[in-house]
């Protein structure tokens, strides 16, 4: 077994550059992805700063979190003499990306047909609202989707839509554009030629409602918002118990079913024949549902943890987001890890934050780089495009460059 004391994290695509002209959540997830991974990651921000440095309530983590293991270089892109060094910047990339709306990209020669034809092996990732078509010249925000895309109306009660609890389209869309870099960077190994890619929230909110548009496809019954929907499963349930805890508890196949039984000392129920399949469970929800629920409210939350865990059944107990700081899972395996924030109140301090959830070579892919502060590589960037010290310095004094 690897050691993970003194070992590396695999960096499979150190070398490679990436160029990213982005913002809020969907384009930066996307250079995140290739900056875990080992890439130059270089943000390209305005000379004032990415916005969500700065935000307030639910997007005060959003810059910390997606902006790891990044260079910042800050350009004016309206200044002519800016727009020309991000395009000689570009010129050095084998990845650009980019979370603008249509045409923005085009005003400053940064667009795909633009830098390609200096550039044929460049792979250029586009994060939109929409792929091309009627909708794309709208502006789309991930609630925005979740609302139109079917997602907002299975996550609430019936007549109350809901968006999901986290941005779920930003963050998977900004994954799928990595997923097509990825598939890209193969086909330029083969063709030598690079290629545009798109990833859109609306068509990643689709994908998400898929299966319940083809339950309806199949079935010709419309899902029903998950909160009352009919269950594939008899028991796949929040169960209140004693002390006013909450747990989920479920039995997902005859077999766990019995198991479940077992467990709980419930032999009645595992000799009723009524409950011996789970679609007689499934029909006779109404009846049992109510009668587990008066039994479990007598239990605690850690007793049925213990019986679950033992017994081998799906159990989840219900927890706010930071409560999982101090989850053990998390802590032994090195799923959390340390970065210091650059900016607001708390600049300077440390904070833990989520780690890419997958391992190469049994590891977590670490923080490399903290979130930069605005600017802090411009300088040994321009160096290292073939700029004086002079010349960096009179990019400085023009506000070109930041």
């Amino acid at each position: 077994m690897q050691d993970k004391t003194t070992s590396t994290p695999p960096q499979p695509l150190a070398g490679l550059r990436v160029v990213e002209f982005t913002h809020m959540v969907m384009g930066p997830t996307c250079g995140m992805v290739l900056a875990d991974m080992g890439a130059e990651v270089i943000k390209v921000e305005p000379i004032d700063g990415d916005r969500t440095r700065h935000l307030l309530g639910a997007g005060s983590g959003f810059f910390p979190l997606f902006n790891r293991n990044k260079k910042s270089m800050g350009i004016d892109l309206h200044d002519p003499v800016g727009a020309e060094v991000a395009r000689k910047l570009c010129a050095s990339a084998d990845v650009v990306a980019e979370n603008f709306k249509p045409g923005t990209m085009a005003k400053y020669g940064l667009d795909y047909n633009t830098l390609s034809a200096t550039n044929p092996r460049l792979i250029y990732a586009s994060h939109k609202g929409f792929l091309p078509g009627p909708y794309d010249h709208r502006t789309a925000l991930d609630e925005v989707v979740q609302m139109m895309g079917g997602l907002a109306y299975m996550t609430g009660r019936p007549g109350d839509p809901l968006r999901a609890g986290t941005s779920v389209n930003d963050i998977m869309g900004g994954m799928f554009g990595a997923i097509g870099v990825l598939g890209a960077l193969i086909q330029r190994g083969i063709s030598g030629k690079g290629m545009e890619i798109q990833s859109a929230l609306f068509e990643n909110n689709v994908f998400l409602v898929g299966q319940h548009m083809l339950q309806y496809a199949i079935t010709g019954q419309p899902a029903a918002p998950m909160p009352d929907r009919i269950s594939a499963w008899g028991v796949y349930d929040v169960f209140n118990v004693k002390d006013g805890e909450q747990i989920f508890l479920a039995a997902v196949s005859d077999a766990q079913w019995a198991t479940f039984c077992d467990a709980l000392g419930f032999a009645d129920l595992k000799a009723d024949t009524r409950y011996a399949s789970n679609n007689q469970r499934v029909t006779l929800r109404p009846t049992l549902l109510p009668l587990l629920r008066e039994r479990l409210a007598l239990r605690r939350a850690d007793e049925l943890v213990a019986l679950f865990e033992k017994a081998g059944l799906p159990f989840a107990p219900i927890r706010r987001p930071e409560e999982l700081y101090d989850d053990e899972h998390l802590l032994a395996s090195g799923g959390l890890a340390d970065i210091t924030l650059p900016d607001g109140a708390r600049a300077g301090q440390t904070a833990k934050t989520t780690l890419f959830p997958i391992t190469m070579q049994g590891q977590r892919l670490g923080v490399r780089l903290q979130p930069p502060t605005l600017g802090q590589h411009t300088r040994e960037l321009l160096s290292g495009l073939g700029y004086s010290a002079g010349d960096i310095d009179d990019l400085h004094r023009q506000a070109a460059v930041a």
